[in-house]
């Protein structure tokens, strides 16, 4: 590594694979890490248990646990990620998920219970809900269209050529005062990436989480999607996306940008155009607008699916918290 190791408080904000992506490329550096995750989540096992036992949704939390678990016993991870393929009110249900519903309530608190699944996975850093209370994510359509519920915007049922003009929550939720401690401490906050509408904004829309950040002495980078997101993000440049963050977010909270520039090729991108995806663009004088540094770089994944590669990564963060 080279540079002196140094124990700094590093924050994650976000949800789905982006927040399990960055803890995964920063669980085995000196830091302290806490990640804040969306409670926006309402579709599939998460839906199910957040209707039928009132709990705040699992699905994120249990995805963040793994990243930052480390355990000997390979099994564990595993374990909470298994999603069972049959069985009457089974089929569909992370084990993880149903962990975690069960924790809640031999504990009684929500909180508790991600402590006690981070025990058992010997994780190293905390997962913390952004919020402590259930609420909706709505979304308003350019034809004026309202959509109810994270799922509902994130699988659309409705037209996805349709631009999503606003996104808020309903009922408004309010910062977990743990969000508030982890960013009051942080040297540095890392927002992203992930579904912008769905994984990122929900937690920017938590009351006080912008006051939160503008108050925190941290560095604070957003890293931008590789993919867009057909219904979400159609023909999002680099720009794009960092002119919707600072919509909800404000001008100049941020410090950092950090845009992907490595090209994947066209029988990688095949199955994405099926979806239509497509690839980020680093659109540098468009960029050039906002009072942040753009740091570009190479960090997708070498084969698979198009996401920012572990490795790669880790080493951008290093260098970029360590300076």
């Amino acid at each position: 590594m080279g540079k002196k190791l140094s124990k700094k408080n590093i924050v994650v904000i976000g949800g789905g694979t982006g927040v399990f992506v960055v803890l995964s490329s920063l669980r085995n550096y000196p830091y302290n890490l806490s990640a804040i995750v969306t409670m926006a989540d309402d579709g599939g096992s998460t839906g199910i248990l957040r209707e039928d036992f009132g709990i705040l949704p699992p699905g994120d939390v249990r995805r963040a646990l793994i990243a930052l678990s480390h355990s000997d016993n390979k099994i564990l991870s595993r374990l909470f990620n298994y999603r069972f393929k049959e069985g009457r009110g089974l089929s569909g249900h992370s084990f993880g998920n149903l962990f975690l519903t069960a924790l809640e309530r031999l504990t009684g608190d929500f909180n508790r219970g991600i402590v006690e699944a981070g025990k058992i996975l010997n994780i190293k850093g905390s997962v913390i809900p952004v919020a402590l209370k259930p609420t909706h994510l709505m979304a308003l359509l350019e034809n004026g269209k309202v959509i109810k519920g994270e799922t509902n915007i994130d699988i659309p049922k409705h037209n996805p050529e349709f631009k999503i003009k606003k996104i808020w929550l309903e009922p408004r939720a309010r910062l977990n005062p743990e969000a508030v401690k982890a960013i009051k401490n942080a040297d540095f906050v890392i927002i992203g990436p992930g579904d912008l509408y769905t994984s990122i904004l929900p937690n920017i829309l938590v009351a006080k989480m912008k006051e939160a950040l503008k108050k925190s002495r941290a560095k604070k980078l957003y890293i931008v999607n590789i993919m867009t997101k057909y219904g979400e993000t159609n023909h999002f440049q680099a720009s794009d996306f960092v002119t919707e963050i600072e919509k909800y977010l404000g001008r100049g909270v941020l410090n950092h940008v950090l845009v992907n520039i490595e090209r994947p090729d066209t029988k990688r991108l095949k199955k994405y155009r099926e979806e239509k995806a497509e690839f980020v663009e680093f659109d540098g004088e468009n960029l050039k607008k906002f009072p942040y540094k753009i740091i570009k770089a190479k960090i997708l994944r070498p084969r698979g699916l198009l996401r920012h590669d572990f490795c790669k990564l880790a080493r951008v963060l290093w260098n970029l918290v360590s300076s």
